[in-house]
C-alpha cells in the first residue's frame, strides 16, 4: 500500500546510475523504472513497457526472462549504487564519529534526491520479489544499514552521542532520505546541497551530539 502519492514522479526523468551501460537493456530498465514508479509494479505489464519502447513483448523477453527479473535488476542497481556511495563516503570521512555521520547522511541524501524514481521502486517494490531474486539486494541493504548503526554505537561508546535509542534514531535518520522522493522538488528553492546540509544537522541533533 502506498502511504504517499507518486503523481509528481511521473514528470521526472527516470535516471539510472552511470554504471549501467548504454544500449537496449538500459532503455528497457529506464522505461520500466518510470512505469513502476508512477503506476506500481503490479499496475505495469510487460506489454506496457514494450509499448512505450515501440517494441514487441518478445523483444523484451530476449533481455529479461520476466517482469520480476526487470524489477530485480533495478533493485540490485539501486542497492549497489547506495552501498558504494555510503562506503566511499565513510572511507573519506576520517575517524571522528560526527564527521562519519555527516558523510553518510550527505551521501544518503544526495543519492535519494538525484534518483527519486529509483529510490521509490527500490524501497516499495522489493518485497514483491521472490526471495531468490531479492536476496542479493537485501544482503547489501543490511550491510549499508550497518554503516550508520556501527558509527552511532561507536559514538555513544566514546561519549560523542547521547541518542534516546540508538537503533530507533538510526532508523529515523535513514527515513529522512528515503522519504525525499515524495516531497522534494529539485527545481524548487531548496537546492540539493543545502538539503544535504540540513539533513546532516538534523541527524546530529537527533543523536544528541556533544
Amino acid at each position: 500500500m502506498r502511504s504517499l502519492p507518486r503523481s509528481h514522479l511521473q514528470v521526472q526523468k527516470a535516471t539510472l546510475p552511470a554504471t549501467v551501460p548504454n544500449g537496449t537493456r538500459r532503455r528497457i530498465l529506464e522505461t520500466a523504472l518510470r512505469l513502476f514508479a508512477s503506476e506500481g509494479f503490479h499496475g505495469t505489464s510487460i506489454r506496457d513497457v514494450a509499448k512505450e519502447l515501440e517494441l514487441q513483448p518478445s523483444a523484451l523477453y530476449s533481455h529479461f526472462p520476466s517482469k520480476e527479473h526487470i524489477l530485480a535488476e533495478l533493485v540490485q542497481i539501486g542497492h549497489e549504487a547506495h552501498h558504494e556511495a555510503l562506503r566511499g563516503a565513510l572511507l573519506n570521512a576520517g575517524t571522528e564519529p560526527a564527521e562519519q555521520v555527516r558523510a553518510l547522511v550527505r551521501a544518503h541524501t544526495l543519492l535519494h534526491a538525484a534518483h527519486p524514481q529509483l529510490a521509490v521502486v527500490v524501497n516499495e517494490e522489493i518485497h514483491t520479489l521472490p526471495p531468490e531474486l531479492s536476496a542479493p539486494a537485501m544482503a547489501l541493504r543490511n550491510q549499508s544499514a550497518a554503516f550508520l548503526r556501527e558509527v552511532i554505537e561507536r559514538g555513544v561508546a566514546m561519549g560523542r552521542f547521547s541518542p534516546p535509542h540508538a537503533v530507533a534514531t538510526a532508523a529515523a535518520i535513514s527515513a529522512m532520505g528515503v522519504r525525499l522522493p515524495y516531497w522534494y522538488e529539485p527545481a524548487g528553492t531548496l537546492d540539493i546541497e543545502t538539503l544535504a546540509d540540513i539533513h546532516t544537522e538534523l541527524a546530529l541533533r537527533m543523536l544528541g551530539r556533544r
